[in-house]
């Protein structure tokens, strides 16, 4: 490990603290967030990546892909290494650290083709993230809390114990505020706690960053062909499944080419679903080039990451997951309505 003492008695504890004395003197430090990273994931590696900084660390965020242009104003953002695009420069960057956050993702798989290169470093790896059953054995430290509204917020949680709260400038508030509305939906999913608003108020009194133009930059920064491709989604995409009170989408490749869709476009497609009266279940299929994907999302207590656990490799939160799928468009949507009837009288 470098020389680093690795802290996992017990793994995966809420309170890091028998971490913090790995920090006290500069490191070499990779941070990476799951594979086409949301606003949470890229919001926690800047955050951290702008606090390790501030701590005199040598500190890169690598990306195991390319992410939505609507997340390039992040303060930070131009200095994170796309795996994908600079192979040789990432796989460098990793053989020299001595310390690798994994934030925002609980199994290695959800990195993609980055996942060898981590696996087999020997840099101490901490994981910071609030999906359920987390793959503990490739960890040598991990924070791991499914009650948490977001990686954000527990970043944050991460820099106030280290006690170095004073280190939080503007950049850091506007990377973790921006991570927590994604998840949140803007506050108002379930796993919105009084500790999520309390880190809010708190980052408001130390830097008073601008959260209006956050929200500008988060949801008014698309172009034209986006919105149509939404309308046209919501018009010929939409089968709704009555009697399992199920809402689903189906989007072919010929759509996401017709409207030039890229990375992040079709982010919170799925959450238009739920929006119909009665409808408990939102299910999301999109055609991507190497495999079909799957966005679930629900209400009250019908739990979509058993559901994508069970049938669609995925996994998530209870009322929000994802999955995915090398079967055809066809046969995923065939699947879903056959598997959906195991589940009628919980949909109820």
């Amino acid at each position: 490990m470098n020389g680093l003492k690795t802290a996992i008695l017990p793994p995966f504890m809420q309170q890091p603290v028998l971490f913090y004395p790995q920090l006290a003197q500069p490191r070499k430090i990779i941070i990476t967030v799951h594979q086409k990273p949301d606003g949470d994931a890229m919001g926690a590696a800047l955050g951290l990546y702008h606090f390790l900084k501030n701590l005199g660390h040598d500190a890169v965020v690598i990306s195991p892909t390319n992410w939505a242009n609507f997340l390039n104003w992040m303060p930070g953002s131009n200095a994170v290494v796309d795996f994908e695009r600079f192979r040789e420069k990432s796989v460098q960057l990793i053989s020299e650290a001595e310390i690798i956050f994994c934030l925002d993702f609980n199994v290695l798989h959800r990195i993609k083709n980055l996942a060898p290169f981590i696996e087999q470093s020997k840099a101490a790896k901490v994981l910071i993230d609030h999906h359920e059953q987390p793959q503990e054995d490739e960890f040598d430290f991990g924070i791991s809390d499914t009650n948490k509204s977001s990686t954000c917020e527990m970043v944050y949680d991460f820099i106030i114990a280290s006690s170095y709260a004073e280190k939080i400038n503007s950049d850091i508030a506007a990377c973790l505020y921006a991570g927590v509305i994604s998840d949140t939906g803007s506050f108002k999913f379930p796993a919105t706690g009084a500790s999520t608003h309390s880190m809010v108020a708190d980052l408001k009194r130390r830097t008073n960053f601008n959260h209006t133009i956050i929200h500008e930059n988060m949801y008014d920064n698309f172009l034209e062909e986006r919105l149509r491709f939404i309308g046209h989604a919501l018009l010929y995409r939409l089968d709704v499944l009555y009697e399992e009170n199920t809402a689903m989408m189906v989007i072919p490749k010929a759509d996401l080419v017709k409207f030039h869709i890229k990375t992040g476009d079709t982010e919170g497609l799925v959450n238009y679903l739920l929006s119909i009266e009665g409808i408990k279940f939102g299910a999301l299929l999109i055609d991507r080039e190497e495999e079909r994907k799957w966005s679930f999302r629900s209400k009250g207590d019908f739990d979509v990451n058993v559901f994508a656990r069970n049938h669609f490799e995925g996994g998530g939160h209870k009322n929000a997951a994802g999955g995915r799928s090398a079967d055809s468009l066809e046969a995923n949507v065939k699947i879903f309505k056959q598997v959906l009837k195991q589940y009628k009288e919980q949909l109820q």
